[in-house]
Formats: C-alpha cells, sequence, structure tokens
C-alpha cells in the first residue's frame, strides 16, 4: 500500500506546482488600483496653442518622481523639463518647453500606486492639427518581464513561508506540543522562516527595477536600492525583516528550551509566553501587507487594515496547520485523535474568520455587484470563492476522519489485534480434547498462528541478535578500514529498517490513511488557492476600475461633449484580443471629429495595421456610412469632418483586422446628436 501512495503523492505535487506555475505565468501583469481619469490636455484633443505643461489626474495618490512622466514630439524627442510636481489632490504635472511645433504629441507616464503596484500608460494630443509620429510606445507592462516574473513568485513564496511558519508553529503550541520534537515539524516551520527571509530580501532587490525600468542588470543597483528604502513599500519589507529576526528567537525557544522542559508548571508558563510573543510577531507580519497593499488604500482604511491583519492571520492558522498535520500523518511515528481534533476546531473557526473578512473585504474592493463578472479583479474573486468552497467540503470529509479516528484509535486497534491473535491459541489447547471435528480445525488454525508467531519472533530474535553483534564488534575490532564502513553500512539497515516498520504501523492504520488521503487533497486546493490570492492581490480592484471609466467618461463628456464607446474585439488568432475605443466630438449633427484608440487587454496602445468605422441608424433606415480613420500613432487613428445626418440612436460597427486574415466586425449602439 505504502509504495504506491507515494507515486501518488509525487505526481499530485507536481501536477499543483504545474497548475501553480500556469497560474503565476498566465496571469498578465495588471496596473493595479490607481488609474488615470483625466488629462490636460485630454486624450486625443487638438488645441490651437502648444499648452505650459501637461497635468495628470489619478483615481489616488501615486509616488511620481523626475522622469516619471515624459512628452515626445513627432519626432520623438523629449520637450518636458523632467520636473513633475503635485498640482491638487491626485493631480500631477510636468512643464513644457516654449515654441512647440504643430503635430501629435505623445504622453508616457509610470508612476507607483498606492496599494505599491507600478502603474504605466501613454495618451496623445495635437497641437494645431494631428500628424503621424514617429514614437512607439512599447508593449511591456510596467512590473512585467523577468523582472516581474521574479518579483511574483518572489511574492507567492513570501505568502506561503508566512503559512508555514505562522500555522506550523500555530499547530504545535495550541494542538501538538509534542510535535516541537519532531524532526519534519521542525524542518517545515524553519522552512517557512528560511522561505519568508530569503522573499524578503529578494523583493527588497528587485523593487527598484520591478518599479523603473524593468531590467534584469538594475537589481543590484545600490541607488535603487536606497530610493526603495525611503519608500513605504520599501519601510513595510525592512519591517518585516526585523520582525523575522524576532521570529528566529522564537523558533529557538521553541524548538530547544520549551521541548526540554519537563515540569509541567513551567511548560504551562513557557506556553503562555511563547503564544503571546508569537501572536505579537505574527500580526507585525502580517501588518507589514496590510500596510503597504490594498488595505492601506481606498475607504474605510482604518477598519480595512486591522481586517486584513486578521483575514491573513485565519489564512495561515487554517492552511499552514493543514501542511503541519499533512507532515506529521506521513513522517511522524503517531498523532494523537486529540490534537486531530483540537486542529479540526480551530480550523472552523478560522474559517469563520475568513468568511466574515472575506465579505467586507469584497464588499469594499468590488463595489457593485456588476463588478464581479465586468472585472478581472472579481473574475478572479469568483474563482477563489469556488476553491475556497471546494476546500471547505473536502475539510468536511476530513472531519468526519477525525470523528472516526477519535472513536477508535490506532494503538487500541493494534493492541486488540494482537490480543485477538493470541487467545485463539490458549482456546483451542483447552477445547481440543472435547469434540474432535471442531478440535482438528482450531487445531490447524492455532498451527498457522503459531507459525506466524514462530516466524515473527525468529525475525525478531535475528534482529535482536544482528543489533548484539553490531554492538559487539567495534569494541573487539579496532575502528578503521573495512570494519568501519561496515559499522557504517548496518546502522542505515537498522535505520532503514526502523523507519519501515514505522511507515508499516501508519499505512496499517485505515483511519489514519482515510484522513491523510483527505488532508493531503485539502493541501493540493491550498496551494492552488495560494497562487489565485498572490495574482488577486496584484490586481486593480474592481471598484476603482469603474470609478475610473466613470470619471473618465464624465471629464470627457463635461470639458467638450464628446462621446466615448468602448467595444471590446477578438479576432480568433494569435494576440487577437483587445479595446477599440471610439471618440466623437462634438457628438451632434453635423461634421464631427473621430479618433479610434485600439488597445490591449492591459490597456496598452495595439498596433494593428488597418482599422474601419461605419455608422448606422436603422430606426430610419441609414446606413451603413462607411468611415477609413487615417492612422497618425500606434493604436490611434482619426478622422475629420464625419458628418451624421440625423439625430438618434446609431449602431457604431467597427472593423479591427490585426493580421493578413485575422479580421472582426463588433458594433455598439449610441445616442448622436
Amino acid at each position: 500500500m505504502s509504495q504506491t501512495i507515494a507515486p501518488r503523492v509525487r505526481t499530485l505535487l507536481l501536477l499543483l506546482l504545474a497548475v501553480t506555475g500556469a497560474l503565476l505565468a498566465g496571469s498578465a501583469p495588471v496596473s493595479a488600483h490607481a488609474a488615470l481619469t483625466a488629462s490636460d490636455p485630454q486624450q486625443g484633443s487638438v488645441v490651437k496653442e502648444a499648452p505650459a505643461q501637461v497635468s495628470l489626474t489619478f483615481s489616488e495618490g501615486v509616488a511620481m518622481s523626475d522622469g516619471s512622466v515624459r512628452v515626445l514630439d513627432p519626432k520623438g524627442k523629449r520637450v518636458d523639463t523632467g520636473k513633475s510636481s503635485e498640482q491638487g489632490t491626485n493631480t500631477y504635472s510636468v512643464k513644457l518647453h516654449s515654441g512647440l511645433p504643430d503635430g501629435t504629441f505623445t504622453v508616457t507616464y509610470q508612476v507607483v500606486s498606492a496599494d505599491s503596484h507600478p502603474v504605466s500608460g501613454a495618451f496623445t494630443f495635437s497641437i494645431g492639427a494631428p500628424s503621424t509620429t514617429s514614437v512607439s510606445v512599447s508593449d511591456q507592462e510596467a512590473g512585467g518581464g523577468v523582472v516581474g516574473g521574479l518579483y511574483g513568485f518572489a511574492r507567492y513564496l513570501s505568502y506561503a513561508g508566512f503559512i508555514m511558519l505562522v500555522g506550523g508553529a500555530a499547530f504545535v503550541l495550541a494542538c501538538w506540543q509534542r510535535g516541537t520534537g519532531e524532526r519534519s515539524v521542525q524542518r517545515l516551520v524553519v522552512s517557512g522562516w528560511l522561505a519568508l527571509t530569503g522573499a524578503t530580501l529578494a523583493m527588497l532587490l528587485l523593487r527598484g527595477s520591478y518599479t523603473g525600468s524593468g531590467k534584469v542588470g538594475d537589481i543590484f543597483d545600490l541607488s535603487l536600492l536606497s530610493d526603495v528604502l525611503q519608500t513605504k513599500t520599501g519601510a513595510a519589507l525592512v519591517s518585516r525583516l526585523l520582525l523575522l529576526a524576532a521570529g528566529a528567537l522564537f523558533i529557538a525557544v521553541l524548538f530547544g528550551a520549551y521541548e526540554k522542559r519537563e515540569d509541567d508548571e513551567e511548560k504551562g508558563d513557557l506556553t503562555f509566553g511563547l503564544a503571546i510573543g508569537g501572536f505579537v510577531v505574527a500580526a507585525g507580519l502580517a501588518a507589514t501587507w496590510a500596510m503597504a497593499e490594498h488595505a492601506s488604500t481606498g475607504i474605510q482604511t482604518g477598519i480595512s487594515m486591522p481586517v486584513d491583519v486578521l483575514h491573513l492571520l485565519a489564512v495561515a492558522v487554517w492552511l499552514g496547520g493543514l501542511s503541519t498535520l499533512l507532515v506529521a500523518l506521513y513522517r511522524a511515528p503517531s498523532i494523537e485523535p486529540a490534537a486531530v481534533r483540537r486542529f479540526s476546531r480551530i480550523a472552523f473557526g478560522s474559517v469563520a474568520v475568513l468568511a466574515a473578512t472575506g465579505i467586507y473585504q469584497s464588499w469594499r474592493q468590488l463595489g457593485s455587484w456588476s463588478a464581479f463578472t465586468g472585472t478581472s479583479y472579481g473574475q478572479l474573486l469568483l474563482v477563489k470563492i469556488g476553491l475556497v468552497v471546494v476546500l471547505v467540503g473536502i475539510a468536511w470529509i476530513s472531519r468526519r476522519w477525525t470523528a472516526r479516528l477519535s472513536q477508535a484509535p490506532a494503538a487500541k486497534t493494534v493492541k486488540a489485534a494482537k490480543t485477538s491473535a493470541a487467545t485463539p491459541v490458549k482456546a483451542t489447547t483447552k477445547t481440543s480434547a472435547k469434540t474432535p471435528a471442531k478440535a482438528s480445525a482450531k487445531t490447524s488454525a492455532a498451527a498457522s498462528v503459531k507459525a506466524s508467531a514462530t516466524a515473527a519472533t525468529s525475525e525478531k530474535s535475528e534482529d535482536e541478535d544482528r543489533e548484539t553483534e553490531d554492538e559487539k564488534e567495534p569494541a573487539t575490532t579496532p575502528a578503521g578500514g573495512g570494519d568501519g564502513k561496515r559499522a557504517t553500512q548496518l546502522a542505515r539497515q537498522r535505520a532503514a529498517v526502523a523507519t519501515a516498520r514505522e511507515k508499516r504501523v501508519r499505512d496499517a492504520d485505515p483511519l489514519r490513511s482515510g484522513l491523510r488521503r483527505s488532508v493531503l487533497a485539502e493541501a493540493g486546493v491550498a496551494v492552488v488557492l495560494l497562487a489565485v490570492t498572490t495574482v488577486l492581490t496584484s490586481t486593480e480592484p474592481g471598484r476603482t476600475v469603474e470609478e475610473a471609466e466613470a470619471a473618465t467618461a464624465a471629464s470627457s463628456q463635461e470639458a467638450t461633449g464628446a462621446l466615448a464607446v468602448d467595444i471590446p474585439f477578438d479576432t480568433g488568432g494569435k494576440d487577437g484580443k483587445g479595446l477599440a475605443r471610439v471618440e466623437i466630438d462634438p457628438a451632434r449633427v453635423g461634421g464631427n471629429d473621430m479618433h479610434v484608440y485600439v488597445q490591449r487587454p492591459n490597456g496598452k496602445a495595439f498596433d494593428i495595421p488597418e482599422v474601419k468605422v461605419s455608422f448606422t441608424l436603422k430606426a430610419k433606415d441609414i446606413g451603413p456610412l462607411p468611415v477609413v480613420p487615417d492612422r497618425i500613432a500606434t493604436g490611434h487613428w482619426t478622422a475629420s469632418g464625419v458628418q451624421i445626418p440625423m439625430a438618434g440612436n446609431w449602431a457604431i460597427a467597427v472593423t479591427v483586422r490585426t493580421s493578413d486574415i485575422d479580421q472582426v466586425t463588433v458594433d455598439k449602439n449610441a445616442q448622436i446628436g
């Protein structure tokens, strides 16, 4: 049985790692939380005179340094002074040189949002009249590339390390104090500390390049590291390292002085002290995430940050304790049913805390029901909720195995089996003279039991004789040479035999095996859940997505009366998904200026070969009226004098061609006039 379980475990773990890698690698970089809601000059606008500065307004405060905003002329030459300043609430500006020529100018920006994630984008405006431009905006999103992938992996590793460290220590202190002497449990908790420490150091080194150039060569730039240490995220990472130093002392006491205590009163006092100190360190570690990410921005930050700390602690206690239980079931010689029952109750409480804090966080980050399906954050949240439901279902199965384990402990089962094996021999001896027919059958059964007992006794005697010889041999023969190698080999054999014997005892208990399988399934789902959660924490919340879209539309309509229509498309080919934004100014009967912006799903300009637009008023049977706009920049097309003959609900159809063979026509209705 043990030979068949091990390959299944390895296969499942490899599958889980592959799924985790696919989730992390397949998640496109996103500009999280902060979004550009307005600009002056506006995107796609044509101004008569050159402005003195360019202003950008974001949905929340951002960290901006010199060079974060660049303005390029049609030839790609910088025309800004490089000095940015804050003009008002979430509004930042950069001054321009005087004497700018007519033509189309490109504005690029790369800033860091208040929740620590890099945000980048670009737009164009024109002076005098639109013109062609040689500026090509890079498709790489801020926080992407090799550095972004490494940073994302370090974030995942930091969450995993936190869960193993906090959850493993909590499991030992609250449920299974005898586990402090188990090497496998010690290795799990220490591995969690090492993973969290290593990931934190890696994030400190990667942070400067992650939020800046994205170049691998800038990872070890000490000037960038100095800049990172002055940011909110840098302070959080340094605080985490200091708390991990205290965590190292906690681990040393837990698996050192605590494990050696024999006096019950002293051990009780030390348990209380470790529980208080461990909670302070764990809450502090959780706060380093809450103070630097989504919980620290947006609405109700005074409530959301403590709630986020509780949420992270509940996750660690549940999933970390689950991992420790799994290790104990597979590696420890035995684990008391009472310890499993205690963890079952603690896990139930953790799930209740997760549900309460998760509901609050979902309301805070989404803001509306439409954000569940209309934003990437909401869709990922639905996946997470589904995984949690599956995890709770498997946990319910584990609770059933726990109840059975508590009713029939393995030790009693083995003892009963030994007693039942010895009883028939005595009974057969006493009754063999009374009934010849029955005595014959019982005698044969007794002979079989006796033969098995004799074989076991013989095997045990051989092991004892071998151990006795091994103990005597080093004393009568000089050490070194072949004798030393033989002694080492025999010691290894004895250790292997002892390990195999313990494994046979563990695998012989069907209740323990059933619990082990269900806990393994829980751990597998937990790995995927952690990957989804890591991606979710770097995704722009649905509330800010909808607020940014509403603010952009309102600003555009208020300033110019222009109409903006967003139409998603998918040509079906490779790299064929995107968004076509059609802007019509002033959106009334007669001549209008039209701008078409084609973007990738990550918001970057999409360089495609052709775009066509047509207008149809079905109620009056007018159209389609075709318009072929001119390309003036990467992902930016424009047309002047677009005639709208009558007011009404017009169908705006956009034909997008992304390659020689991949093309699609999508449409959307809008009121014009």
